[in-house]
């Protein structure tokens, strides 16, 4: 490539960093993408790196040595992180979310890149000290979400179904309690999806009982993997025992009324679980 200015290297790196999250990239190889010197390169990435910082957009890693370089991390502010939980709160208080059967709408959030965008934020920067392998979540309204962490944390993310699908190959199936109904359930993830020994986060849309969550952390036994974590976009009231307690939630369903068809929602417990993190960050 030939020399370019430096008001020009700065946007296409910067570009070339958020595009590969947690992908360490050597310096040697900036110097021959902008045919400059590495002393330039340097100074170009500590203009990023205090940006970056300023704007609560990430970390800016280096990584000494001859096989060093510089890695983008991912994060979200205390103040942004606050602010987009409070937004989502009043969206999901919004009058007609509440479906038959004590369900929520959220198809139109969760269908919405830039909400996408600050969930996978979120949940990526309470794991960005996490060594996270696989993101794992079950068909078909958790996708979306899954899709966006793994892309923030830069690793694949698999689907577990609740029915078999022939271009999956063989499955690996368990059987689980649905908490909100009481009835046995089926789901399968394919053999190819999940080595042995991965070190797996579980995100879902919505949470009631956990019976759904418990389901995916059954599966990881059943590959000897293990479980990293459990972050919910959503969870709602549930007056039994959940069969899962150690989790994050983004936003919490704290007032249901069928008769009226309304529902009031709060950020979840994620601002009080990464309080230091978030706090931290923001300096």
């Amino acid at each position: 490539m030939t020399k370019v200015r430096r008001s020009d290297r700065l946007i296409d790196m910067t570009r070339y960093l958020l595009e590969r999250p947690h992908t360490l990239v050597p310096l040697t190889y900036f110097s021959k993408r902008y045919d400059s010197a590495k002393s330039s390169i340097s100074e170009d990435l500590a203009i990023v790196r205090r940006v970056f910082a300023t704007r609560q957009t990430g970390i800016l890693e280096t990584v000494p040595g001859a096989a060093g370089g510089v890695r983008f991390i991912p994060t979200i502010g205390e103040a942004e992180a606050e602010a987009f939980l409070t937004e989502m709160a009043h969206r999901l208080s919004e009058t007609d979310r509440l479906l038959p059967g004590g369900y929520v709408y959220l198809s139109d959030l969760l269908g919405t890149p830039d909400v996408l965008r600050q969930i996978g934020r979120l949940i990526a920067t309470q794991y960005l000290d996490a060594k996270v392998d696989a993101v794992m979540t079950v068909a078909t309204k958790g996708i979306p979400i899954a899709q966006s962490v793994s892309q923030y944390l830069d690793v694949p993310f698999v689907i577990v179904r609740r029915d078999s699908k022939i271009t999956e190959g063989s499955t690996v199936s368990v059987n689980y309690v649905s908490a909100s109904s009481a009835r046995i359930e089926k789901m399968e993830l394919s053999k190819r999806s999940l080595p042995a020994g991965s070190r797996v986060l579980i995100v879902d849309d919505f949470m009631k009982g956990g019976g759904t969550v418990n389901g995916m952390r059954s599966l990881i036994k059943e590959f000897d993997a293990e479980l990293i974590g459990i972050s919910v976009f959503a969870e709602g009231n549930f007056s039994g025992d959940r069969m899962v307690t150690d989790y994050t939630s983004l936003i919490r369903v704290d007032e249901v009324d069928t008769k009226a068809n309304t529902l009031h929602a709060i950020a979840g417990n994620y601002l009080v679980q990464n309080q230091d993190r978030l706090h931290a960050l923001s300096k």
